[in-house]
């Protein structure tokens, strides 16, 4: 079990739902996770790009065979540092809340 840890950097409001959507997911497409997010191309950039300098979230890009123009899919997933730290700091906002289990 990984110890409680307050984090920061995940605690950003659209930081702290992108790595609950990437969590439970082996990756997620970028456009996915935008419109989940609601937000323009432009700020989930600029948070991944955060995520990805901690270390936390990886982004990988490849052809998609359903794409008749060069554009490539980008392909978003949270690094086992990032699950970790993520698990963490969930830990330590159930503590704050008097919520965390034994």
């Amino acid at each position: 079990m990984t110890a409680a840890r307050f984090d920061s950097l995940i605690h950003a409001p659209v930081r702290l739902r992108i790595c609950g959507l990437l969590r439970p997911v082996e990756q997620m497409d970028f456009s996915v996770l935008r419109d989940a997010l609601n937000v323009s191309d432009a700020s989930l950039s600029k948070h991944l790009k955060t995520l990805t300098e901690a270390t936390y979230v990886s982004i990988a890009k490849s052809a998609s065979a359903a794409r008749s123009d060069a554009r490539r899919l980008t392909w978003v997933a949270l690094t086992p540092a990032g699950r970790k730290a993520f698990d963490a700091h969930l830990r330590a906002l159930e503590e704050i809340a008097g919520t965390a289990r034994s």
